[in-house]
């Protein structure tokens, strides 16, 4: 399983969340306490949002702990609102088009999990993309199809809630029929630079770990796990919940 961070409030360097707490994404890159896969050496990515309506991205496909320029660019960007992944393949290739975060338009998206039985289900999930989404497809993985499956009904005008929860039960439909036993994992961040939404749904009751966190100097922090040791001030999303968080504050519902 894949590590992820995202975080809204005042506008901080990146640094101060992905590389300097003692648990940092950059330490989970290499040893992560809560995933099954201990190194997630296949790749990171950041996205952030700037002066400009769409989110910048910077993505590789070497380790984040030996990557210097990632340290850079953390140490010297500020943002109001930034996603950080770590990857641990899953079937998929290691490229860079396969790292996330993934972005169309404003829209930014990360995800940890799976789509049980994803070779077997790919081809009929791909038919249901648009064809002006599919050509923004450049790579393979499960978790860049949701997302534009994810944008389709977003751009029909669909709330995100409705969105995501329209692709989850139709992409577990689709795998009930062609009797994919494996299951469907979610734990995911998604924003339009605006509103950060967190999702934590599975199709059985392991749903991977997603953490809410208030820092110290403001804002609200998503992560995979604590980036300290211990727990405390980190509450775990309940199974089948979406939160949003914005400047009107938190609001957190079922997804059904």
């Amino acid at each position: 399983m894949c590590r992820l961070l995202a975080y809204r409030g005042d506008a901080i360097f990146l640094d101060e969340l992905i590389c300097r707490p003692k648990h940092s994404l950059v330490r989970q890159s290499l040893h992560a306490d809560e995933a099954k896969a201990v190194t997630n050496g296949d790749g990171f990515g950041i996205g952030w949002y700037g002066e400009r309506e769409q989110p910048a991205v910077y993505r590789e496909v070497m380790p984040a702990w030996s990557d210097e320029n990632l340290l850079s660019i953390c140490a010297s960007v500020r943002s109001r609102l930034f996603f950080a992944h770590v990857r641990a393949a899953t079937g998929t290739g290691i490229a860079r088009q396969n790292c996330h975060p993934y972005t169309s338009g404003r829209w930014l998206f990360m995800h940890n999990g799976q789509v049980g039985g994803y070779s077997q289900i790919r081809r009929a999930l791909e038919a249901r993309v648009p064809d002006y989404l599919f050509a923004e497809r450049r790579g393979a993985t499960d978790s860049e199809l949701l997302f534009l499956l994810i944008i389709a009904r977003l751009d029909l005008g669909a709330s995100v809630a409705d969105a995501v929860t329209q692709v989850l039960r139709e992409t577990l439909a689709m795998m009930q029929v062609l009797h994919v036993s494996a299951p469907l994992r979610f734990a995911a961040t998604l924003s339009d630079g605006e509103t950060l939404h967190a999702f934590r749904w599975s199709s059985d009751k392991l749903a991977p770990t997603l953490y809410v966190h208030q820092p110290s100097a403001g804002g609200m922090l998503v992560a995979s796990e604590p980036l300290e040791d211990g727990h405390e001030g980190w509450e775990m999303m309940a199974p089948g919940t979406m939160l949003s968080l914005s400047a009107n504050g938190v609001e957190s519902r079922a997804l059904r």
